[in-house]
Formats: structure tokens, sequence, C-alpha cells
């Protein structure tokens, strides 16, 4: 029962993680510190996807639900979790690249809008009182 549930655990850890890779971009316009936290993250998601690497999250999570007496599964989890629902075919290095571009594209686009900002905030200069 506890492996189960520290595999479940890991599973979610993982989605938070993949959700933030992808979205923290916008949150940071909101918290910009979260900009120290999230740019190492964008790198660590997208250098996975590009080296066609699994994470380190994967390997625990099988060998967890393996202990507690579940198959495992083939695959990282992307594949195995949400790649089915996008991409019936399953994950090539094709597919992997596109992810990672999409990854830095989504970024890209959040980190341009959090510097116009902060661009715009800087020009404007402090009100007067």
């Amino acid at each position: 029962m506890i492996y189960r549930l520290s595999a479940d655990v890991v599973l979610l850890l993982h989605a938070a993680f993949i959700a933030f890779v992808m979205l923290g971009g916008f949150a940071a316009l909101r918290w910009p510190r979260l900009v120290w936290l999230h740019v190492p993250a964008v790198a660590w998601g997208a250098g996975i996807a590009f080296l066609g690497a699994v994470c380190p999250l994967t390997p625990l999570e099988i060998g967890l639900r393996q202990l507690a007496g579940e198959e495992g599964y083939a695959g990282g989890f992307i594949e195995h979790y949400l790649l089915g629902l996008v991409y019936p075919d399953g994950l090539t290095r094709g597919v992997q690249a596109v992810l990672g571009v999409l990854v830095l594209a989504v970024n890209g686009v959040a980190y341009a809008w959090w510097w116009r900002r902060r661009k715009r905030g800087r020009a404007a200069g402090p009100t007067p009182s």
C-alpha cells in the first residue's frame, strides 16, 4: 500500500513539474521571483526532450509500482500518460524534438511578455507623490 501511494505521489509531482515547465513562465508574470526556479526547470525539461533522455522520476515511479506488485511500463512518463492522448503512434525522437521546441516557444512568449512589461515599467519611472 505504501509503495502504491508513493508511486502515485511521484506521478502527481511529475505531472505538476511538467505543468510548471510548460506554463510557469506565465506564473512568473504574476510572481517575478519564480523566474529563478522556472528557468532551470525549463532547461531541464527541454534538455530531457532534446536528448531523448528519461526523467529520473519515471524509473522511480515504475520501481515503486513494481514494489507494490503492479506492472511497470515501458518508455517515459509523457509517452505512457500523455502522449497516447495526443500522439497515438507513440513517442519518437521527432516528437520529442517537437515537445522540446514547444516548451521553449511557450515560455519564450511568456518571458517576452514579462520582459516587455518590465521594460515598460522602467521607462515610466517612479510615480510622483
